[in-house]
């Protein structure tokens, strides 16, 4: 998943499980790799802040990384307001400045999606080559086609329904975005093992653009159906129906965001878990701990290959369900 290395002489009393979890599930300014001899080995990444009264300033998280202030700024403590940012020391108080620092998530963020653009590039380069019509595509070139044509024919053609060439492009860029970025949070080193699609803000924009897709490009019929329905006069004297459809609005998209954020990052925190027991149980005795240590890996290997369905899953379940309300919008008036 994350990056779960921890420092082979770590024991329960040195493991902050709070700290543990979120450190590795939760963004932050540097790119923690591992501990070796209780010294941190770290990938240190670009701070990027504008000060109201400063202007710009950009340098590297090194200089922030020890809690140090530096050229004003430092990261606040866990007792302070915007816990985990940076913030501006002005005086006695603490200023949050406009940050688009390049954090781990934005890196994984910018690395996964350089990543799916590759693979689109490599399929597309074979049909520039080739004729498909007379040589079907093997290797790498068959295996994105592949994917490209399940999605396409099993799920965007029979959802969408006769308009989904329409929204094809923005479907299978958000099956792979998904699918590639939860992938490699399951691969747990630099710079693979971000925690993308387990964080709600990446979900949210996701669950955004399908709401986009169905509530700007709906039809007639889509509204129609909404706020003027096909119900009985004396349900229409009590507007409860377009009252439950205007809701249904707001939490269709919601659920999309909630179930994929909610699925990946469980995942996550599990698997972290199991990791964490081989160092809880040290100081339990070395017959205690061996067994207990086999058990976790053993469950944490097994965890890790139920990840990799997982990851293919929740790609074609957010895929699928944006099909139908996509299709749902997109729907014509009955004619007897």
């Amino acid at each position: 998943m994350m990056t779960v290395l921890l420092p082979l002489s770590a024991g329960a009393a040195d493991i902050d499980m709070q700290e543990y979890l979120f450190g590795h599930v939760g963004d932050s300014y540097e790119w923690h790799v591992t501990t070796i001899k209780e010294k941190p080995v770290c990938v240190y990444l670009p701070v990027i802040v504008h000060s109201k009264s400063t202007g710009w300033h950009c340098f590297s998280s090194r200089h922030i990384a020890e809690g140090e202030t530096y050229e004003g700024f430092r990261i606040a403590h866990a007792d302070e307001p915007h816990a985990g940012k940076i913030v501006e020391v002005q005086g006695s108080e603490l200023v949050k400045p406009l940050d688009i620092s390049i954090t781990k998530n934005v890196f994984g963020l910018m690395f996964n999606s350089a990543v799916v653009l590759l693979i689109i590039l490599l399929g597309a380069r074979w049909y520039r080559k080739h004729d498909a019509v007379e040589e079907a595509p093997k290797g790498f070139a068959g295996l994105v086609e592949m994917l490209v044509t399940m999605v396409e024919d099993d799920i965007i053609k029979e959802c969408v329904g006769k308009d989904y060439k329409r929204y094809s492009p923005y479907l299978l860029t958000a099956f792979f975005f998904i699918f590639i970025n939860n992938l490699m949070g399951i691969i747990p080193f630099f710079p693979f093992g971000a925690n993308i699609t387990g964080n709600i803000a990446v979900t949210l924009v996701l669950a955004l653009c399908t709401s986009v897709a169905v509530n700007v490009f709906g039809n007639k019929q889509y509204w129609k159906d909404i706020l003027w329905p096909d119900v009985p006069i004396f349900l229409k004297a009590f507007p409860l129906m377009p009252v439950i459809e205007i809701i249904g609005i707001f939490t269709k998209p919601f659920s999309l965001m909630i179930r994929l954020f909610a699925n990946i990052l469980a995942g996550h925190v599990m698997l972290l878990g199991v990791v964490a027991v081989v160092f809880l149980t040290a100081e339990l005795g070395t017959v205690m701990n061996a067994g207990l240590s086999v058990i976790a890996v053993v469950f944490g290997v097994f965890m890790d290959c139920l990840e990799l369905l997982v990851a293919f899953l929740q790609a074609y379940v957010f895929t699928m369900l944006s099909s139908v309300f996509i299709g749902l919008s997109r729907q014509e008036p009955e004619t007897e």
